[in-house]
């Protein structure tokens, strides 16, 4: 049970993160024009537009009406911001910015309001959820952005390939083990607990995340020509999304160590058969990527919260490596494990049933470490991303592993 003074501290701490995360989700709005905010670039996710003004209905649900039982303040958007409510297509036809802007403002001063009475041991890991929610759907707004910026021109012929300070190629040897995989703190979302013990035998992970001179060799080899480097499944998608690099692929080389990025689950395996190494477990990932207990995440430690913009040279941030060595297993781009996405043992749901659970179809694979515009509040090796292994529009790349060198 938590003293006055404690819940007095916690209180405080979770009234200023949600005012510092709404800040930044503003600013992603600042001097949008209308085309832009209802723009659908891509037909599997909303304008950023329909995503800001999800972030107000969540919040009036869970604290407005859910808490404190007041009756909704904004009936007409309940359909609209609904995550069930319309097709994505629909969602196209939205209020002006100013409109949606006026309905953050009326719901978040209502909120504030309860934040400061209710019960904060009750309600703390809800509060902390939202400040997720909306940290993860700003995510999705960056992505969204980023992707009417495509197709990227950025090729420079003249431009030479800055030599690596260090071998990319490098592995690390995991000593054979248990490790706590997940997550029992207040902020861990459902997917993440319950933590549990898990054995697992000696293994090798890159110490860097595949850069796109590494990536690079593999398409000059003709890798998107060649079946013989992809499952079924990955060759049959890439018969019917004829691609043949990266979707943020950037022909510049001074990119060259930098993450590959924008690759779907089959492109990272079919590179990884054609090195000769495989994907990680996300039980492989987690145990490499584990922080020493009494280290916090120090976002200047990492490519984190849209602090640069982009993606970083992999070996940019040596005071970000986990215990093991590893470099960039936080931010800078999410990376695909060959694991499916599932309940752990013990698993419950929170806050209702179909924020995780129904993902749990076999159809669906994790990715780990947050990407260069993922907010400090969902920065931690147990968090789990998962996506159909045919997307590619997430700022995703990947590191590899093998079994025995």
């Amino acid at each position: 049970m938590l003293s006055k003074l404690s819940i007095s501290s916690v209180r405080e701490d979770i009234i200023l993160v949600f005012i510092e995360c709404r800040k930044k989700t503003l600013t992603l709005f600042e001097g949008m024009d209308r085309q832009t905010f209802c723009h659908q670039p891509h037909p599997d996710f909303s304008p950023v537009g329909w995503h800001l003004g999800h972030i107000a209905y969540i919040e009036s649900l869970w604290l407005l009406e859910h808490i404190a039982g007041l009756p909704c303040l904004f009936p007409q958007y309940c359909q609209l911001f609904a995550a069930d409510g319309l097709p994505k297509a629909k969602r196209v036809e939205l209020p002006d910015l100013g409109e949606i802007l006026n309905y953050l403002d009326t719901v978040r001063s209502k909120a504030l309001d309860i934040l400061k009475v209710a019960d904060v041991e009750q309600h703390e890991r809800l509060w902390r959820f939202l400040i997720q929610h909306e940290s993860q759907h700003c995510e999705i707004i960056s992505m969204v952005l980023e992707l009417t910026k495509l197709p990227l021109n950025n090729l420079h012929p003249d431009a030479v390939s800055p030599a690596a300070p260090h071998n990319l190629e490098e592995m690390i040897q995991i000593p054979a083990g248990e490790f706590e995989q997940g997550n029992n703190s207040i902020e861990a979302l459902d997917n993440e607990s319950l933590a549990h013990k898990v054995y697992l035998d000696t293994y090798y992970i890159d110490r860097y995340p595949v850069t796109c001179r590494q990536y690079r060799a593999f398409m000059e080899a003709g890798g998107y020509q060649n079946p013989q480097w992809w499952s079924k499944a990955g060759w049959d998608w890439l018969q019917t999304e004829q691609v043949t690099q990266p979707l943020y692929w950037q022909g510049n080389i001074t990119w060259d160590n930098h993450p590959v990025w924008g690759v779907s689950w089959y492109e990272a395996e079919a590179y990884s058969r054609f090195i000769g190494k495989r994907l990680p477990t996300e039980a492989e990932w987690e145990k490499a990527a584990r922080r020493n207990p009494q280290t916090t995440v120090i976002t200047e430690n990492c490519n984190c919260d849209r602090l640069i913009g982009k993606t970083t040279p992999v070996d940019a941030y040596p005071g970000g490596q986990s215990a093991y060595g590893l470099y960039d297993t936080l931010g800078n781009v999410w990376e695909w494990t060959d694991s499916w996405f599932d309940s752990y043992p013990g698993f419950k749901s929170y806050p209702y049933t179909g924020y995780s659970q129904v993902y749990f179809d076999q159809k669906h694979r994790v990715l780990k470490g947050g990407s260069w515009t993922t907010r400090p509040w969902v920065l931690r090796p147990s968090f789990r991303n998962w996506y159909y292994p045919s997307v590619r529009q997430v700022f995703t790349g990947f590191r590899c592993a093998v079994s025995n060198i």
